[in-house]
């Protein structure tokens, strides 16, 4: 008798440990408690944000003025660790496959073919976004700017942080009148030649320099097609002559590229080019401030072409080991204070995702008031040439022809 009442007695405790309340790190799972709950267990955790680091004005907005408010508000220790998105990404496949489900990535910036690639092998944790108060109060949920990522759904699993549009930025001291078209922009470069250039597509940058050069070649709206190869290998014909005919005029003759956005920018520091690029068309303001760039720095876009704007997001990954953390510090990160701070100059000066229209007249005020710089274009400029994001699959098709088309071109 004492042996079957010791057998009901540990089946009991079993049944009891099922029943009871689960840790969701340890599950593998985003926690599904309620939000009291959920900022309760973030309390006093340490966060592990994983970003690009290639900008010291966006490294200062998370470590002066984020890692404080979140220490100040949440208690939340907010840890920013640098590393390229493609490299965040193989970290996390292989720690899929070799089954740990308890890592040391708590968050990650992403988007168009990393998120689509991250999604698509399972390297995330989601849907979240409606679990988030600040998304559903203070943003535009419905905005297909948030449902599609370069073409790809994103179904909740990553809450948008930012947008961007592409730019160039000039030195007005160097060019009098800068170019607003795309034959401008070629004739400019036959006028000064090595003093243009573009970082090597497999760079973020470069690849979105080469996305408008194909919509340049378009005589549609490449944002509302899916990728089609044979579509795509009949515009790249012309494409490639285009980037072809360039290269005898590029820095170095295009015998070499700069790898990365921050390399092209150094070269334009130093004045060896007249001109550097990038998303975020205010992001010269706070180089110019830190003495980086020259203070006649000003930008322009091509008009015929248009400037191609994109929404990035922060995503949460499949095997976080602090998930209510990360859920508490995204929201913060969403919320009009952080943002306010993001969209003024002094660190990082993007736009911002948030709804003015959902924001009370203080914080409106506030928003719309923000001088964003001399440098930044006038927001009509930019809403007239707006362009959407082509589907994520031209980003890898683009990078390996043209290693082939034109880097390999004699």
């Amino acid at each position: 008798m004492k042996k079957w009442l010791a057998i009901i007695g540990f089946i009991s405790l079993l049944l009891v440990s099922a029943c009871g309340p689960s840790n969701a790190t340890d599950s593998g799972e985003l926690p599904d408690e309620d939000w009291e709950t959920i900022t309760s267990v973030a309390e006093g955790t340490k966060v592990n944000l994983f970003m690009w680091g290639g900008d010291d004005g966006i490294n200062r907005y998370i470590d002066d003025v984020v890692a404080p408010m979140l220490k100040e508000k949440n208690s939340i220790e907010l840890n920013r660790v640098p590393l390229d998105t493609p490299e965040i990404l193989q970290k996390l496949q292989t720690e899929k496959r070799a089954g740990k489900e308890k890592g040391t990535i708590d968050i990650v910036w992403i988007n168009g073919e990393n998120f689509k690639n991250a999604k698509e092998n399972d390297l995330l944790a989601g849907p979240f976004t409606d679990k988030l108060p600040n998304f559903t109060k203070y943003y535009v949920t419905e905005s297909q700017a948030f449902h599609y990522d370069f073409g790809t759904e994103t179904e909740g699993y990553e809450a948008p942080w930012g947008k961007v549009q592409f730019v160039f930025f000039y030195n007005s001291e160097k060019v009098k009148n800068p170019p607003s078209s795309f034959d401008e922009l070629k004739a400019f470069m036959k006028e000064h030649p090595g003093k243009f250039t573009y970082p090597n597509p497999a760079d973020f940058t470069g690849n979105a320099f080469l996305r408008h050069v194909l919509y340049a070649k378009s005589d549609r709206d490449l944002a509302q097609s899916s990728f089609d190869e044979g579509t795509a290998e009949k515009m790249g014909e012309e494409v490639w002559k285009e980037l072809n005919d360039m290269k005898p005029f590029l820095w170095r003759e295009g015998e070499t590229y700069p790898a990365t956005l921050t390399d092209l920018d150094k070269l334009y520091s130093q004045e060896e080019v007249w001109m550097t690029m990038g998303y975020n068309e205010a992001r010269a303001e706070h180089l110019i401030k830190d003495g980086v760039f020259p203070e006649s720095t000003k930008s322009f876009v091509l008009k015929d072409v248009g400037s191609i704007g994109n929404t990035h997001f922060l995503a949460i990954p499949f095997n976080s080991p602090n998930k209510e953390g990360a859920l508490v510090a995204i929201n913060e990160l969403l919320s009009p204070e952080a943002q306010f701070e993001k969209v003024k100059p002094d660190y990082w000066g993007e736009s911002s995702p948030i709804s003015y229209e959902k924001l009370n007249e203080e914080w409106r005020n506030k928003f719309m008031s923000v001088d964003r710089g001399g440098s930044v274009l006038k927001a009509s400029i930019l809403e007239e040439t707006y362009r959407g994001e082509l589907d994520a699959a031209y980003v890898e098709w683009l990078k390996e022809n043209w290693i082939r088309e034109v880097a390999e071109s004699q």
